[in-house]
């Protein structure tokens, strides 16, 4: 039996043991990897919600990582079974594509509570803690013992900073796992979106499935046919921040998290290594078992007792302050000012925590995916067929008035999502807002200061 039988093999045979769930219906895994779950390292992420603060907005978002991690494996098995079906794929091996697989269900391990409200407070990377979990675990052991596969392909799947050199292909599994039609997206998107209740989120993911090829550099392309679901997930992700992942409610939620790990890191309260462990529940326990003011943030979130937005600006790339405020120390100095300003009008004192400066992250549109074209039979000019034979793979085969098809580029291929677009798309999504906390001195006090001076202008 050749190895691609094997892969084909072992894809449709050996996933047997059904897990149900709400939003594909049956999830099947295979007799190792029903062992592998059970560890404790994967049985945590029943208790880090997908969506953080989310479910205080939408109370039907208290889905885990764990669920979403079994979707992510899920779409990645449909997604390669499909690909080493076509004839253009390469010749992958059943260790290489068991390693992917393993990524795939094991990509979040190491993910922080509360959504990506952790990120930015000088924190390694969840893809960089997920890949030590997987090379120095238990889990390490049992993907040894019980797959027979070195834990360190796994994990430099998933952590593209990883340094391993023996895994062929190891850039096509990378690319799979995360990139613009990755099953992760595919899984996410479709979840939160079901269980926040909403419809925007939705995406036909077996069409997407059955309309992707393989691709040697990019991991996959999608034909013509299926440039729509390109499209749909675009604005699918567009339409999910701005009405989910940065609602005003659970940006000022995630925001007075941040402010409160922020200060007691500073202070030496907490060090990094201590959030690299967490969950939901032991996160919101530091409000009980460390003695530091500002730590009574996270009980007024798990409360709902949340700040109150007082100000709201778009974020300006062009503005030099804006800029200056992704710097946390910067902001911090910002926040104090106003503290100050505030005391001064109202004579109480302002404590540092009780200002928040809220910026949602820089994310991305990724559009990096080749399109396949098949474009028979146009009777074009010389000029005119030149110009498109420029925006083909040099492999396309262009001649006289007919030619076989080739690849271009997401951005060439006439979609309405063009990357100005995409850069209207985060430009109206990042704002920069301040909250305070719901204290009548403080919010008759803010009226009186001059915000946009302090966070604008006034360098």
């Amino acid at each position: 039996m050749g190895e691609r039988e094997k892969i084909l093999s072992h894809l449709e045979n050996e996933y047997t043991n059904a897990i149900r769930d709400p939003l594909w219906k049956h999830i099947y895994l295979s007799s190792s990897l029903i062992k592998i779950i059970n560890c404790r390292e994967f049985q945590n992420l029943h208790q880090i919600k997908q969506l953080g603060p989310t479910y205080l907005v939408y109370p039907g978002a208290t889905h885990t990582r764990f669920n979403h991690s079994l979707g992510v494996f899920h779409i990645a098995r449909k997604m390669i079974l499909n690909l080493v079906k076509h004839p253009d794929c390469p010749s992958l091996t059943l260790y290489g594509v068991k390693a992917f697989l393993c990524a795939a269900l094991f990509h979040d391990l190491g993910h922080y509570p509360y959504a990506h409200s952790l990120k930015e407070l000088r924190v390694r990377s969840h893809e960089s803690l997920t890949g030590e979990k997987i090379c120095r675990s238990r889990l390490s052991t049992l993907i040894k013992k019980v797959l027979d596969i070195d834990p360190g392909a796994v994990a430099a799947i998933i952590d593209k900073k990883a340094g391993y050199k023996n895994l062929q292909h190891l850039s096509f599994y990378r690319h799979l796992l995360s990139g613009v039609l990755d099953p992760d997206k595919l899984d996410y998107l479709n979840r939160d979106a079901y269980f926040c209740g909403i419809p925007y989120g939705r995406q036909d993911v077996d069409y997407i499935l059955d309309d992707i090829q393989p691709h040697p550099e990019k991991g996959l392309l999608i034909t013509e046919q299926g440039l729509s679901s390109v499209e749909s997930l675009l604005f699918s992700k567009y339409v999910m921040y701005k009405t989910i992942y940065w609602h005003k409610t659970v940006r000022i939620a995630t925001a007075m998290v941040k402010k409160a790990l922020l200060l007691a890191m500073l202070e030496g309260i907490i060090t990094p290594e201590q959030l690299y462990d967490l969950n939901d529940y032991t996160l919101f326990s530091l409000a009980d078992t460390i003695n530091f003011k500002p730590l009574e943030l996270l009980s007024f979130v798990s409360n709902r007792t949340l700040y109150k937005q007082v100000y709201y600006m778009p974020f300006d790339p062009a503005n030099k302050s804006h800029i200056l405020l992704q710097n946390l120390d910067f902001r911090i100095s910002r926040e104090n000012r106003i503290a100050k300003e505030i005391t001064k009008i109202t004579g109480s004192p302002v404590n540092t925590e009780d200002i928040i400066i809220d910026i949602p992250e820089d994310i991305s549109f990724e559009i990096d995916v080749p399109i396949r074209t098949t474009l028979l039979n146009y009777n074009w000019s010389s000029t005119k067929l030149n110009t498109f034979q420029h925006t083909l793979k040099p492999d396309c085969n262009v001649q006289g008035t007919h030619h076989s098809g080739g690849n271009i580029q997401f951005d060439k291929s006439g979609s309405v999502f063009t990357p100005e677009t995409i850069a209207n798309f985060v430009k109206s999504l990042r704002h920069i807002s301040l909250s305070i906390k719901r204290n009548k001195a403080l919010l008759n006090g803010i009226k009186k200061v001059d915000i946009p001076g302090i966070i604008e202008h006034d360098l």
